[in-house]
Formats: C-alpha cells, sequence, structure tokens
C-alpha cells in the first residue's frame, strides 16, 4: 500500500496516508521525490515546486496561496500556506443538474408511524422546558417517573434543559421559540410534557403558535405557577403519556420517510477522502430511494460554495443559497471577526490548512445530487432531496439544529473524535483506523478502512445495512452513555 494519496490528477500536493520521515523517497506519477521534512499521518506534501504566491491545489481546487516558494518533498501547511478567500463575491448561476443512475431498493426501516405520516426511529418520553428556570422542577418529575412507573417499553426519558426562554430580544428569542417547538414535535419523541414557569419572554400561548399543528395525545402542556404542586401534576400527566405509549409497536415503513443530517467535526486530512464522500454516496443513495438529507455548517462551506450553487435545482435555489452565504458572512462582520480562518487547533493538527481545505472536504457529505431547498435555522424540511440548513459550524449547535428541522438521526463525521450526542441518534464516522480502534467508546462506524483496500461499494452497503440497524433500534455508543443534549444557536444580547 502507498504511503501517500493523491486525490485529483491536478492536484500539486499529496496526503500523507502514514507518518513519513525525512530523507524518505517516494515514487509519485513516476517521479522520486524525496521528503524534505517530517510528514504526520493526514498531512500535505509538495510533489514540485510551488512558488510564492502560486496556488496550492488539493481534490483539483485551489485551497489557498503559497506565502513562499515551497520546494518538492517539503511539508504544506498553516507556515507556508495563506487562504484566497476574501470580501463577498458575486455569484452566477451555471447550473449542473447531475444524472445519478442509482438503483431503488427494497429495504424498509421498523420505526413508529405518526399521526401526521412522519416516522420516529426511537419512542421516547421527554420534557421540553420553555424557560431555564424549570430545569430542577423538571429534572425532580423525570426521576419520579424513573423510580415509580414501569417504564421498560420507552427507548429513553429525559428532561432536555437549556438556559434561555427569557430576556432574549430578536432573533434570540425567536430562534429559542422555534427550535423548543420543533424539539416538542418531533417523531422520534412517543410523548412530550412542555413545562413552563408562567412568566417568562417565551409565553406558553405564544409557543403553542410557533408550534403549529401537534398531535394533542402525545403532547402535553403545565405552567408551573398555575399549579400548586408542579412536580406532582407534571408527574401525573408523563404518567398518562407512559401508558399512552405502552401501545406504540414499530413497523415496517419505507426509506423515503428518513431524513438524516449530514455533520463532521474534528475533522482531519482524511475527512474529505473517506468519511465524507462516504456520507455523500449514502445521502444519494437515500435521496434515490425518495428519503431526505440536510447539509449545514455555513461557515464551512466558504470557499466551496459554488459546486453547491451550480447543483441548485432552480434559480430559486441558487439565489437562496448566495443569501445563505453572505448573510453568514454579514453575520461574522458584525461581531468583528475574521470570515476566513479556520477556527479549530484540532482541524489544523489534524492535517487541515485553510477553510477552503476544510470546504472542499466538508461539502462531500453532500454528494452528487441537486440541491432543492435552502432552509432557515430551525424550519421544518418539506422537500425529498439534498437540503441546506443555516447554521453554523459548532458541533452540538449544528447537530441540534439538523434533529429540529427534521432529521431523525446525524451522520458525523470525525478524524479526532468526540462523545457528545444530539438528541437524535447520532452518528459518530472515523475518517481513519486508528481513531476506531482507539475511542471504541465514541466511534460507531469506520471509514478508515477505504484506505485499506476496501472499496467504496463495499463499505457504502456495510454502512447502510448499520444505518437501518440503527433506526430499526440498535444504540449508538452516545445512547449507551446517555450522552444527550440540545444546544440552541444564540446570537444577541440577553438583558
Amino acid at each position: 500500500m502507498n504511503k501517500y494519496l493523491k486525490i485529483n490528477p491536478n492536484d500539486n500536493v499529496c496526503v500523507a496516508i502514514e507518518n513519513l520521515n525525512e530523507g524518505d523517497v517516494l515514487s509519485v506519477d513516476g517521479v522520486n521525490i524525496t521528503i524534505k521534512n517530517p510528514i504526520e499521518t493526514g498531512h500535505k506534501f509538495a510533489i514540485k515546486n510551488i512558488n510564492t504566491n502560486e496556488n496550492v491545489v488539493k481534490y483539483g481546487y485551489p485551497i489557498g496561496h503559497a506565502i513562499v516558494d515551497i520546494k518538492t518533498g517539503e511539508h504544506v501547511h498553516t507556515h507556508n500556506v495563506k487562504t484566497n478567500l476574501h470580501d463577498n463575491l458575486q455569484y452566477s448561476y451555471a447550473p449542473v443538474h447531475p444524472k445519478l443512475n442509482i438503483p431503488k431498493s427494497d429495504l424498509t426501516i421498523n420505526g413508529y408511524l405518526r399521526y401526521n405520516g412522519e416516522m420516529g426511529i426511537r419512542n421516547e418520553l421527554w420534557i421540553v422546558p420553555t424557560v431555564g428556570c424549570v430545569n430542577g422542577q423538571a429534572q425532580a418529575i423525570i426521576e419520579r417517573v424513573k423510580k415509580e412507573l414501569d417504564v421498560s417499553h420507552i427507548d429513553d426519558i429525559r428532561v432536555y434543559t437549556h438556559n434561555y426562554g427569557c430576556s432574549q430580544l430578536g432573533d434570540d428569542h425567536t430562534n429559542t421559540q422555534k427550535a423548543l417547538a420543533a424539539l416538542a414535535k418531533h417523531p422520534n419523541a412517543g410523548g412530550v410534557l412542555v413545562l413552563s414557569l408562567g412568566c417568562e419572554n417565551n409565553q406558553q400561548a405564544d409557543f403553542k403558535v410557533a408550534m403549529g399543528e401537534w398531535d394533542h395525545e402525545r403532547v402535553k402542556f403545565l405552567i408551573s405557577q398555575q399549579v400548586q404542586d408542579e412536580i406532582a401534576t407534571g408527574f401525573e400527566m408523563m404518567s398518562e403519556l407512559v401508558e399512552r405509549m405502552r401501545k406504540d409497536k414499530r413497523e415496517q415503513l419505507p426509506l423515503s420517510k428518513l431524513k438524516v443530517g449530514l455533520k463532521c467535526g474534528g475533522s482531519d486530512g482524511f475527512s474529505g477522502i473517506t468519511a465524507n464522500p462516504l456520507v455523500g454516496q449514502l445521502s444519494d443513495w437515500l435521496i434515490a430511494q425518495g428519503g431526505t438529507s440536510i447539509l449545514t455548517e455555513v461557515p464551512e462551506m466558504f470557499g466551496a460554495e459554488t459546486i453547491l450553487m451550480n447543483r441548485a435545482q432552480t434559480e430559486k435555489v441558487f439565489n437562496d443559497t448566495v443569501l445563505l452565504v453572505n448573510n453568514f458572512k454579514n453575520y461574522f462582520r458584525k461581531f468583528d471577526q475574521e470570515i476566513y480562518e479556520n477556527p479549530s487547533p484540532g482541524n489544523k493538527a489534524g492535517g487541515i490548512t485553510t477553510l477552503e481545505d476544510k470546504s472542499l472536504g466538508c461539502t462531500q457529505k453532500g454528494g452528487n445530487s441537486e440541491v432543492v431547498d435552502v432552509l432557515d435555522y430551525a424550519q421544518p424540511v418539506t422537500k425529498h432531496g439534498l437540503n441546506l440548513l443555516n447554521a453554523p459550524g459548532n458541533d452540538l449547535v449544528a447537530a441540534s439544529a439538523l434533529a429540529m428541522s427534521g432529521c431523525q438521526i446525524v451522520l458525523f463525521t470525525t478524524g479526532r473524535g468526540t462523545p457528545f450526542g444530539s438528541f437524535v441518534p447520532t452518528m459518530k464516522i472515523s475518517t481513519n483506523s486508528k481513531l476506531y480502534n482507539f475511542k471504541t467508546n465514541w466511534i460507531d462506524f469506520n471509514a478508515g478502512t477505504l484506505l485499506e483496500g476496501k472499496s467504496m461499494e463495499t463499505v457504502l452497503k456495510e454502512f447502510i445495512d448499520f444505518i437501518i440497524q440503527t433506526c430499526d433500534g440498535k444504540h449508538l455508543k452516545h445512547e449507551e452513555t446517555g450522552f444527550k443534549e440540545i444546544a440552541i444557536f444564540k446570537t444577541g444580547v440577553t438583558l
């Protein structure tokens, strides 16, 4: 097996598959190259001389330019490369409508059919506080339910605590209300108690308006200030939900009801080579079955956004994508932040050099399908196919946002590893086998075998089978440990 990988014929760098030592001699395109510096796994080295101001090319696209002369065999990273990105760009629609020849599958999912035709892949019981002031009371109710009731038929019981719901203005108040309303309606919950204090900005009457339609048998509401003992009252309401959920059974449902969120975090030099392309293949396959995928992390589209824009199904979707990207750049400027700096030390340690480098790998999770819609934060997805979602790159905020838009599961690729989980199953997919074998308590699936001789076709089949098992009820690592949280996108002032 080669010690390096050249991704695209036009690249002037290669990626080290294992640690390279100074003096190692490699044959690249029939030319012997002597390594000039130690190169860590996932990092890049030059395969030809790159002059100052000349583009560094990876994936067939520029990922920045050299700020000094880089000699053949030298390490190519943040010390000698700078981003090409700058202010807002003018974009023109150059549509590319890919024709993907993906066969139909007869696979199904054993899920829970909800009143509105949506599918749940878990049957959980939740308390959703409308304000952080009642987090403690909600937890007390949950503990009493677990202690006094037979809940063996329920996948999980928990309160999704947060610190918001009051003293927020503008978009922050709206985001909190929309996010919690989406949480309360999520099909992975078989029962929900919405618990309020009573005097908060996020008034329950307004909250119900934000929810729109909901299943009145499965979602109950309680205002603590209006009852003498909110814990006792909440327990009785939860008891009714527990009994209602006893009737719930899994049934065979079509793949077209599955919505997956696409997310990466703690990326490394292999993210755009193994795990992200694998997830992209899965996304295309699911869409061919009538299913839905959602791609977010808008700042990690910068530098690769034209790839997505040109795959827009219509000119309206193209224009919405342009607004999505430029509005997020304006958000950065509003707070005097650099737009194009890669913010994560872990990304850099893993071999990611610039934001273009990360974005070109990140967007591969979206596969090659057309972009059918652009969603605002916490907006429900309504169109089958590949959707783009307005949310940041932060792992928990973005994963929560994907679920709040309707995803029953989030596919999370990582080259560094993380134990977190959102409120829906959050599958950790390692980019390399070293991480998979080292963090067995974190990682669910290994895409690193793509570097070890396994074909994409073989790994994709294994991946699809694993996703179906997960949807059918197999718990992921974070579900086994109970690491499940929500995070709400906050952008403004708290009073």
